[in-house]
């Protein structure tokens, strides 16, 4: 009895040790095989601006799954160092060819002008400069105010928004977003990006009168058909514009709505007269023979 109960130990010491040793098995051949397919990533070490030209300081290299390594990432620093960021590089952010300029260009605002645009600098003050809130990646309108040629200088000047949806390239010598766009800073000058086409009308329009620069949203790219504004349609006034809701998450409840209550036709119910109660008699049982009745007796 003692010896089977032994050899019973033994053989399940057996079967945990080959399980054991499988398991451990295992967990180092997927441990080597996570390792064979990771590679060397080039990422950021440090903020890089935008325009800022990278030096090797900036960079480091980290491992990643080639399953997971995004488009263009680099494998060697050396294939970055003196290249321009066209976009702000986050802490520990693959660098990418599509966040670089092409080679050879220099550091500092021509890097961040897309092909076929042009950067233009207009003169602002506290008040065109919307109190300081318009930061680079901005959109805003340019609204001329100009005298009419010929025979409309009667009517005096017009206000007419030029130019529509122009992106702000610098803000004063900044050519990036501050973190906090919320703190106003105080420019002098505002760069624009516009086509050749839109920076012939933008120095005409700063020749001819006064520029004010209005901001719209960033996800907002509809074309405002305006006629313009003179003395006489500013004397016409304006109706209410309802000013649109911040957005919410509640439901909206819907007001209950009480509907009248039908008329129900009372029909007159005749008073029926109370049914007669009946006078108890008194009554012998006579019997004749082989029969039995009831006799009343008065």
């Amino acid at each position: 009895m003692r010896n089977r109960r032994l050899i019973l130990a033994l053989t399940g010491a057996v079967l945990c040790g080959l399980l054991g040793v499988t398991l451990i098995t295992r967990y180092i051949a997927n441990i080597q095989a996570y390792t064979r397919d990771l590679g060397e990533v080039v990422v950021a070490k440090s903020d890089i601006q935008l325009g800022e030209k990278i030096t090797p300081e900036q960079l480091t290299l980290l491992p990643m799954p080639n399953g997971s390594v995004p488009e263009g990432a680099f494998r060697k620093a050396s294939e970055v160092v003196g290249r321009v960021a066209i976009t702000r590089i986050g802490l520990r952010e693959p660098i990418t060819l599509s966040k670089l300029a092409p080679e050879g260009t220099e550091g500092g605002l021509s890097a961040v002008i897309p092909q076929g645009y042009r950067a233009m600098t207009v003169k602002v003050d506290d008040i065109v400069g919307v109190s300081g809130f318009i930061m680079p990646g901005s959109f805003v309108d340019v609204v001329a105010i100009i005298v009419p040629p010929g025979d409309n200088q009667s009517k005096g000047p017009i206000s007419k928004i030029v130019l529509q949806s122009i992106k702000v390239l610098a803000s004063g010598p900044k050519i990036d977003t501050p973190e906090n766009q919320r703190t106003p800073a105080e420019v002098r000058a505002v760069t624009l990006q516009v086509t050749p086409e839109q920076a012939e009308k933008l120095v005409l329009a700063a020749n001819e009168g006064k520029l004010q620069l209005v901001m719209r949203n960033y996800t907002d790219q509809d074309d405002a058909a305006t006629r313009g504004a003179n003395k006489n349609t500013l004397l016409l006034g304006d109706s209410v514009i309802p000013q649109p809701e911040p957005p919410s998450d509640k439901t909206e409840k819907k007001p209950v709505q009480f509907k009248p209550a039908k008329r129900v036709s009372v029909v007159p119910v005749r008073a029926q007269a109370p049914a007669p109660i009946p006078v108890a008699r008194k009554s012998v049982e006579l019997i004749e023979g082989a029969k039995r009745r009831d006799v009343d007796v008065p």
